[in-house]
């Protein structure tokens, strides 16, 4: 038998790994990405939960799932539909088989798919394969038996042996894809490093589940999936968007030679930036958990006026309550970052999921003429350039910076090659000089950026008040004469349109003489990206335009707008995007391709609805 097992080359695979919120899928999923990642392969991770803290368990809103697509050559998204489903019990197998392959192979643990297990489900019968039409192939296995049975002289408790089934299912997977299991049983020590006894019992499972595989020959064929092309040589981990953010704040920091500043409140999905920063405190990094979203960004102000580089993290929710402190530091010409990680909405909304409706509330949502940069990050590993450039934008041209993220990229992850901080840009704030004591006004700006001079308290001959009250641009003393703040007004406005000089210009991908302009924005760029691919491969004239840097335009975006007859914006919200187009640069023919589903775009719709755009 052994004799007759194959392994098949593969270019890349998508696997899902579904289970209770409790049954560690998240664990598995990371593990498994990250043992892909040190064998040179291409990444690209959804982490796929629920809202609730702990739903009742066997439930179908208490399923967690983890998907990740693993690439021969680079990868783009996570994948629309996976190769191997892992259910570990029968609620995660009703709500997860949408995401299966008709041709792919679901595992479960067939302990879990007892009577009163189906019950939970909904399930009306006891055969749930045939009840849900289900053509894959299925292994059943029974997982939890061979756990209890394999840790019954661990001294474990029997609820400390059923976490470790996470394992065993993650070790056939590793099994079926010929993983080697040292780089995974590494991470597992790494992760109970205070429960040594925890570490080797899940070591010991997840070799059981990779030798069974290999004893019981569980599939006719095992795969592989070689690296195409090597990446360049440097020093590679596996990162998620928040952490990557996390770390762009900090070499901002690094490079500008300013202590980081966090003012924040806990807030899903934003939450894990400040985890991560206050970790770093030998780094010259504080943070501060508030009390509340609003001191959370009141502190921020207060850090910039100090000067330091004082950064906000939040989600859409959050923002709505940081307004008026982000006012201040419009008004106040402060460097501030205000970090939001988009999630559904409105109101508390969809905590867990990933939209881009927020996007008119960064560029319009606070009271008066607000005009504030907005960058949006493209993908997990973007985050950290991302984080930097806003920090940069904030500190040269003393503004407050809207960074998008959203829960995809930033719970999602990648491949990233650390970077070298010598070949990012120089950041300088436009300090006060000596010579400038006998004339200074708090709003002397530098004629060619409009950006105003920033005195840091504490600099000898420099002592000034700014605050929420319009001041005379002349004196810096609180002024209501209707020249002046008209005058003021244009002044601000004017400092964020220069920015326009100081960032890249818009890039095209694809056919220069295009039938379609696919246009998007911030986290969609990866399965946007696959649609033009595709589309290009089967013979269609597309291009493809995507956007980091949203407030201002890049410069030359109405010259290369105005090259197509077609365009579609493609966003995860009722067309917020195309509507600012549209009124940056009139006369565009655009169409919309629209969802807000709390889920990221499926590739194969994207290409039949620009297919159909050219047809037409």
């Amino acid at each position: 038998m052994a004799d007759e097992m194959m392994v098949k080359e593969l270019e890349e695979v998508v696997v899902r790994f579904s289970g209770d919120s409790g049954d560690g899928m998240q664990l598995a999923g990371n593990i498994f990405s990250n043992v892909s990642a040190t064998v040179g392969n291409d990444i690209c991770t959804f982490p796929d939960y629920p809202a609730d803290i702990r739903a009742p368990q066997g439930s179908l809103t208490g399923v967690s799932g983890f998907q990740v697509h693993i690439g021969a050559g680079q990868v783009y998204t996570p994948g629309d539909r996976c190769h191997v489903l892992v259910a570990m019990n029968p609620s995660a197998l009703k709500t997860q088989i949408k995401f299966c392959k008709p041709q792919g192979l679901i595992i479960t643990d067939s302990d879990s798919f007892e009577a009163r297990d189906l019950e939970k489900a909904q399930f009306k019968t006891d055969n749930p394969f045939e009840e849900l039409g289900i053509k894959q192939e299925v292994l059943e296995v029974p997982i939890s038996s061979m756990c209890k049975e394999s840790l019954k002289d661990s001294g474990l408790d029997n609820k400390s042996v059923l976490r470790c089934k996470n394992m065993f299912a993650l070790g056939l997977v590793c099994w079926l894809f010929n993983r080697n299991l040292a780089a995974a049983e590494k991470m597992l020590r790494e992760k109970f490093a205070k429960k040594p006894e925890i570490a080797e019992a899940n070591i010991k499972i997840l070799n059981d589940g990779f030798n069974y595989g290999a004893n019981t020959h569980a599939s006719v064929s095992t795969y592989k999936i070689e690296s195409k092309a090597p990446k360049s040589k440097g020093l590679y981990t596996d990162i998620n968007g928040n952490k990557a953010t996390a770390y762009g704040l900090i070499a901002a920091a690094e490079k500008a030679g300013l202590e980081l500043y966090l003012g924040s409140y806990p807030i899903t999905p934003a939450t894990d930036i400040l985890h991560e920063l206050a970790k770093h405190k030998s780094l010259g990094v504080k943070t501060v958990q508030c009390e509340d979203e609003i001191a959370g960004c009141a502190s921020a102000v207060g850090a910039a006026f100090a000067g330091a580089l004082a950064v906000t993290t939040t989600s859409g929710p959050g923002v709505c309550l940081k307004s008026e402190a982000m006012n201040l530091a419009v008004i106040g010409e402060l460097p501030l970052v205000i970090v939001n990680v988009q999630r559904g909405g409105p109101s508390t909304g969809l905590p867990t999921k990933s939209e881009q409706t927020d996007l008119l509330q960064a560029l319009y949502g606070r009271n008066g003429e607000s005009p504030m940069p907005v960058i949006a990050a493209t993908s997990p590993t973007n985050c950290f350039d991302a984080a930097y450039m806003a920090c940069k934008i904030a500190l040269e041209h003393m503004t407050p910076v809207v960074l998008l993220t959203d829960a995809f990229v930033a719970n999602g992850s990648a491949a990233w090659k650390l970077p070298n901080l010598d070949e990012y840009p120089a950041i300088n704030p436009p300090y006060v000089t000596p010579d400038m004591a006998s004339n200074w006004t708090p709003y002397q700006r530098n004629e060619e950026t409009g950006v105003r001079y920033w005195a840091t308290p504490g600099t000898e001959g420099f002592m000034h008040r700014i605050g929420g009250l319009e001041k005379s641009n002349e004196t810096g003393a609180i002024s209501t004469e209707p020249e002046n703040h008209n005058k003021m007004v244009h002044l601000r406005q004017a400092k964020v349109d220069k920015i326009a000089d100081y960032i890249p210009e818009l890039e095209v991908l694809g056919d220069e003489d295009a039938d379609l302009l696919i246009v998007g924005w911030g986290g969609t760029y990866g399965h946007l990206r696959l649609a033009m691919d595709y589309m290009r491969e089967h013979g269609k004239k597309v291009a493809f335009a995507h956007f980091q840097y949203i407030n201002p335009l890049p410069k030359n975006t109405a010259d290369v707008l105005r090259k197509y007859k077609k365009i579609v914006v493609a966003e995860q919200n009722l067309g917020q995007f195309a509507g600012y187009l549209r009124m940056k640069v009139p006369g565009l023919n655009i169409s919309q391709f629209n969802q807000v589903k709390g889920q990221p775009f499926v590739t194969r719709e994207l290409i039949d609805a620009f297919t159909k755009l050219l047809e037409e």
